[in-house]
């Protein structure tokens, strides 16, 4: 029997999904980065402003309540409590290292129906190429997985980026990376159904 291979599984165009199996141990604590180029005056793109992506996700629990997890309006969500989701530190500023996390209680993952894991940019960056996005899954035991945002050049605000099911308790993984004019477009095109306003944070 072979062992697990641990190295970066990357989502693009030719591979857009993967399906991920429980082991005997469960998922363990499912972590998502987002990391990107955030710019600041220098380096390989001389760019004189900074950038501020914002990491956060749609999601709907079996039992049909649905929500947002995201530092706009202060949705940090919990990881031990409903939704089973929550988002670590905010990188307003791009001084912390690693970009921003999204942490998924994978022990609670047959609670969840789906989560639609998106980024927003808060300000700077008028195209999606600039920011040199990459987000990354690490589920425990299982090889992490990369999805990139700079493959297309859109100019919409929001980027919905990876759509994960419950399918029959395995986790599918499918690669979205299409671009929307805001977060109320993107659950209109996803079919979530909620109703938005404006927020802060």
């Amino acid at each position: 029997m072979s062992s697990i291979s641990l190295n970066k599984i990357t989502l693009d165009k030719t591979r857009s999904s993967i399906s991920l199996e429980k082991t005997a141990a469960g998922f363990g604590e499912i972590k998502v980065n987002l990391d990107w180029n955030k710019g600041s005056g220098g380096g390989f793109l001389n760019r004189s402003t900074s950038i501020d992506l914002d990491l956060g996700c749609l999601y709907e629990l079996q039992d049909g309540r649905k929500g947002v997890v995201q530092a706009l309006g202060r949705a940090f969500g919990s990881l031990n409590s409903e939704p089973y989701i929550q988002l670590m530190d905010d990188d307003r500023t791009g001084s912390i290292a690693g970009g921003e996390w999204l942490h998924i209680n994978g022990t609670q993952w047959s609670e969840v129906r789906r989560i639609l894991i998106y980024a927003f940019i808060y300000e700077g960056a008028p195209d999606w190429k600039d920011t040199d996005g990459l987000v990354t899954l690490y589920i425990p035991g299982q090889s992490g997985i990369e999805i990139r945002l700079n493959e297309e050049g859109g100019r919409e605000g929001t980027c919905a980026i990876a759509l994960l099911e419950n399918v029959n308790g395995a986790v599918k993984v499918s690669r979205r990376v299409d671009f929307h004019r805001g977060q109320g477009a993107m659950d209109q095109a996803y079919g979530w159904g909620m109703r938005w306003s404006v927020g802060s944070k």
